[in-house]
């Protein structure tokens, strides 16, 4: 009997669910890099190689804490399904512009040269399915606008 109570706390140990984090240390998702290409009504391709946030901790986790993004650089927020989406610059240094997107692939509204750690809320103007983060001015310099098409996988 006491070998089988034994056995039923060894299996009841190793059920817990392990700890979401160290004190003192931050966990890091890892992303994967795919390929996107903005395509301007103006007849502009732009290709950015971007991280893939696609679940609820990457999507917490984004660029928060990232000194520089590199122009061409960025990270595509999968929110699988169009709704309502709302960002902050909490912990994020570097000025953004963010990228609305709708279900087909086209361009919602653009939030530009968004404020370093700033807390207020930037929202999507209708339901978003993604958000392309990208380097601060870079859309502006590039003539993306509202209307315009992102090609990835994800709006196919």
């Amino acid at each position: 009997m006491k070998r089988f109570l034994g056995l039923v706390a060894t299996v009841f140990i190793l059920a817990l669910p392990a700890p979401l984090s160290v004190p003192g240390a931050e966990a890091q998702e890892t992303f994967l890099w795919e390929d996107l290409v903005v395509i301007t009504k103006a007849g502009g391709r732009h290709p950015f190689r971007v991280e893939i946030a696609d679940t609820p901790s990457k999507r917490a986790q984004g660029l928060q804490g990232r000194e520089s993004l590199s122009p061409g650089a960025g990270m595509l927020f999968d929110f699988k399904s169009p709704q309502p989406v709302f960002f902050w610059m909490k912990n994020s240094p570097v000025p953004l512009d963010m990228i609305f997107i709708g279900a087909n692939g086209r361009i919602i509204n653009i939030a530009r040269q968004t404020t370093p750690l700033s807390l207020a809320a930037i929202a999507s103007a209708e339901p978003a399915r993604a958000v392309l983060e990208i380097l601060g001015g870079q859309a502006g310099r590039l003539g993306i606008v509202k209307g315009d098409r992102v090609e990835h996988r994800i709006f196919e």
